[in-house]
């Protein structure tokens, strides 16, 4: 694809990201929310599970506790403070109402103005290679996308106002990063070396990934990323999305 992004808009000030693991913001969208966040913008994060499945070498009840603390490490390095997490079994997260309603609570509840999720696409792509998207990357990322209309309507999930979450219908963008069908992008040049410091805080995950040194791969994975986006803006490294507006 050779279109060129259009800028991200700014007109917002808060944004709550949500999406299926820990790592999944990092790789590439974490250098976007430290450009944000050093515009004085606020963002959260939601977390559909503790990532506990991702590590062969060890049992789901072993990298739970590490992969929490890791990605909370990761995201206050971008700026970021609250890290919620849902607690759903890594690998089977499934699509439906009730986690709709979940989101769409925690939409309510955070009252953002854009909400940020992953690809939600079946498939994603790489160095000219297409892969098959996860499970859990396609539900989360479609419930969230549902989550959005579904926090504005006081119709549906009528217990939250009960609970006290009234409806918000505030949200103007959703953006969806690692989609194959990009259109906005961020300058984040700026931010990129927070971001590798973001992914590096994943140091279990990565070491269980890749034999590279960390610093290495982390650094050359997320500067060869922005350099693709750099092609296709301006000549500017930073950050794709696909963006929906409301």
């Amino acid at each position: 694809m050779t279109d060129q992004l259009a800028e991200m808009p700014t007109d917002w000030r808060r944004a709550l990201a949500v999406v299926a693991h820990p790592d999944d913001l990092e790789y590439g969208a974490s250098a976007a929310v430290a450009t944000w966040t050093d515009e004085g913008r606020s963002c959260a994060y939601l977390l559909a599970t503790f990532g506990e499945a991702g590590i062969d070498t060890l049992t789901p009840t072993e990298a739970a506790p590490l992969r929490e603390a890791e990605q909370r490490a990761s995201a206050a390095a971008v700026g970021v403070e609250s890290v919620e997490f849902l607690g759903h079994d890594d690998g089977t997260v499934e699509y439906g109402i009730a986690l709709r309603r979940e989101f769409a609570a925690a939409i309510r509840r955070h009252r953002p103005d854009l909400v940020l999720t992953l690809n939600h696409h079946d498939t994603w792509s790489w160095g000219g290679t297409v892969f098959w998207n996860t499970p859990d990357h396609r539900n989360v990322g479609r419930a969230a996308l549902d989550a959005v209309a579904d926090a504005g309507n006081r119709w549906i999930f009528p217990d939250l106002a009960e609970d006290g979450l009234l409806p918000w219908d505030g949200v103007r963008y959703v953006a969806v990063a690692g989609s194959p069908h990009a259109t906005h992008a961020v300058a984040a040049s700026a931010g990129l070396e927070r971001a590798v410091a973001s992914l590096l805080c994943h140091r279990t995950y990565i070491e269980a990934l890749t034999d590279e040194d960390p610093q290495t791969y982390c650094h050359t994975l997320l500067e060869g990323s922005m350099a693709a986006v750099a092609r296709r803006f301006g000549g500017r490294p930073g950050v794709a999305f696909e963006l929906f507006t409301r």
